[in-house]
């Protein structure tokens, strides 16, 4: 037997090489593999969607939409998109308009000639000097509140301008049945043009009561000027208030013993007794007896 055939029957069949087997065992680990990460995917898959569903909203996804979850897993509206809120209108205290020049509307020519009096007692104007005491009374049916009218009076007679700064002198306003050195009215043109008639003086321009006047122990008012002023004081811008500050002292400068004054010089204050209702001649409104704390006069009429 040739030598040849008798070196293979000793080593037995070939033997395979082991390269086939470990590509095969290769193969099957990473099938393996991708099959454990396709489970692990889809059990991660629900336990998400088992927690966005029971967690409380803060924890869950964001909503690009604006939705939020409320209650019970319910989708509440989208907030409205946000405006911007209205500028505030300011609501401080209103700023005042200019000062009446007259009153308007309607109110009595004539009045039924009893007077209503005012009640309580004023402040003492003035620091030294004998005691002056004055009534207060509105015609009834005037339309005219006595408060109003008392007020009225006592700025006038209160004021560092009036006749108590003289210091030879004090007023004060005292209620009906006390005692007292005159009274001051408020009367309708027609009882104010009667009354002072009854004191010797007339009233009348162009046959109408037209201004005020004093009889003795009476200062009368006249309606009509109280509410209307006079027509030289509006041309001018006079408030209302001024004529009746002057008007108030002018006629109790009377009752005091002032006689009528002329004005000064053009463009000058007209002194307090001057005849300001009628006319101001050049001079300036004014309503004081004393400027600067100095009594303030003009010519002799």
């Amino acid at each position: 037997m040739p030598s040849s055939d008798f070196a293979a029957g000793r080593a037995g069949p070939a033997r395979r090489s082991p390269r086939p087997y470990r590509a095969a065992r290769a193969r099957r680990r990473r099938a393996r593999r991708r099959a454990t990460l396709a489970v692990l995917s889809v059990a991660a898959a629900g336990l998400l969607g088992l927690a966005a569903a029971i967690l409380p909203p803060r924890f869950g996804p964001a909503d690009p939409d604006g939705a939020r979850l409320s209650g019970a897993g319910a989708v509440a509206s989208p907030d409205p998109t946000p405006t911007a809120a209205p500028t505030p209108t300011p609501t401080g205290t209103p700023t005042p308009g200019p000062p009446p020049l007259r009153l308007t509307g309607s109110f009595p020519a004539t009045g039924s000639g009893s007077f209503a009096f005012a009640a309580g007692q004023g402040r003492v104007a003035g620091r030294a000097g004998p005691l002056r005491r004055y009534r207060v009374a509105v015609e009834k049916g005037a339309g005219e509140e006595v408060a109003g009218f008392v007020a009225a009076v006592e700025r006038a007679l209160g004021d560092p301008g009036s006749w108590p700064a003289s210091r030879r002198l004090r007023l004060q306003r005292v209620p009906d049945g006390a005692g007292h050195d005159f009274t001051i009215y408020l009367a309708t043109a027609g009882t104010a043009g009667e009354m002072c008639a009854a004191g010797g003086v007339n009233i009348r321009i162009d046959g109408r009561p037209y201004t005020s006047c004093r009889a003795t122990g009476k200062v009368i008012i006249n309606l009509e000027r109280w509410r209307r002023s006079v027509d030289h004081f509006v041309e001018a811008r006079v408030p209302l208030d001024t004529y009746r500050d002057y008007v108030i002292n002018h006629e109790v400068g009377h009752e005091l013993g002032n006689g009528h004054e002329r004005c000064p010089g053009r463009g000058r204050p007209a002194p307090v007794m001057m005849q300001q209702t009628l006319f101001l001649d050049g001079c300036v409104a004014n309503p004081w007896p004393y400027l600067d704390g100095r009594r303030y006069t003009g010519p002799a009429l």
